[in-house]
């Protein structure tokens, strides 16, 4: 990384760590999140299914390489030291070097991010005001599978129930799903069930902070907004989403049981209370992680912005 000095570089930093400090967090952070990527890969080298860990490290797409790197996020001064190489995760796309030190650079970032960026800012904050609502009951995994044999996850799990006792719960229930990447994997013929028609294009009038997908998501808009913010955030979302996966799959149809997963029987008041208990639970967890993504992306982003306008 070339050292570069330009005055009207912002930083906005505010603390300075010196190699040692910044190092042994580093390594800390990568053990930590290599106890579920190292147990991943083993789980994939002898082709072994699991209905939360594929779904974590499957449908989210970050590679596990990039989760176990570690960023300090905006405001953070690193010291190098003449003894160790820098890290190669630490590119020249997103970090500055100063005399010594690297910091985080939204002078940087590519014009073409900037707005997609912004839109995901933009998502989270009117998901944040918008009122969570704790009547879905699960019932999108049942959708998944109305009137289909072929059931998303019958090589790793079979249904608790029969087909046909499948879909006598699912038509026997309001079906209120918000979340359109949820709704997009309905079976067709679910779909005119559901009393909602979220889309790609109106994703931002539906999404709220009581749906389970929504507040997984976290970790996706984390990972998709990397490295401009902090790793720490980004393994707190994914450690939600990892618990909040495994509700969604207990509340499923499909029979867990032999992945130590005891079944949410949302086809009964008492299985139905004790999932809106747990959704609440998670929809008051995923709050303070939403506002700080929030709150990185507008620091960042209100950097980028300040050098895309003075091009003009």
């Amino acid at each position: 990384m070339k050292s570069q000095n330009r005055s009207n570089t912002s930083t906005s930093a505010n603390n300075s760590l010196l190699f040692s400090d910044w190092n042994s967090s580093a390594t800390h952070y990568t053990n930590e999140v290599r106890k579920w990527t190292n147990a991943y890969r083993k789980q994939k080298s002898v082709g072994a299914k699991h209905p939360v860990h594929d779904f974590l490290f499957s449908y989210y797409s970050y590679p596990m390489g990039k989760l176990e790197s570690w960023h300090p996020g905006l405001g953070i001064i690193l010291e190098l030291s003449k003894e160790h190489p820098l890290p190669a995760h630490f590119s020249d796309k997103y970090y500055r070097e100063i005399n010594g030190s690297i910091f985080l650079d939204p002078t940087l970032m590519k014009d073409a991010r900037i707005p997609r960026l912004r839109w995901v800012q933009k998502l989270l904050e009117t998901t944040a005001k918008r009122d969570a609502s704790f009547s879905c009951f699960g019932l999108h995994e049942w959708a998944m599978v109305y009137k289909d044999l072929n059931n998303r996850h019958r090589e790793s799990a079979p249904l608790r129930l029969s087909q046909s006792e499948t879909e006598k719960v699912l038509e026997s229930r309001t079906v209120r799903c918000t979340h359109y990447d949820a709704f997009r994997f309905f079976n067709p013929a679910a779909k005119e069930m559901n009393k909602l028609t979220p889309s790609e294009a109106n994703r931002m009038e539906f999404e709220q902070p009581g749906c389970l997908h929504t507040n997984m998501d976290l970790y996706k808009w984390c990972y998709k907004a990397m490295p401009w913010v902090s790793s720490e955030l980004l393994w707190q979302c994914f450690l939600l989403a990892k618990d909040v996966r495994e509700l969604d799959m207990r509340a499923s149809p499909y029979d867990l049981t032999e992945y130590g997963l005891c079944p949410v029987k949302i086809e009964t008041k008492q299985g139905r209370a004790e999932y809106e208990h747990l959704q609440r639970e998670f929809s008051v967890r995923s709050e303070p992680l939403r506002k700080e993504l929030i709150d990185q992306l507008d620091k960042v982003l209100n950097i980028a912005e300040g050098l895309q306008k003075s091009k003009f």
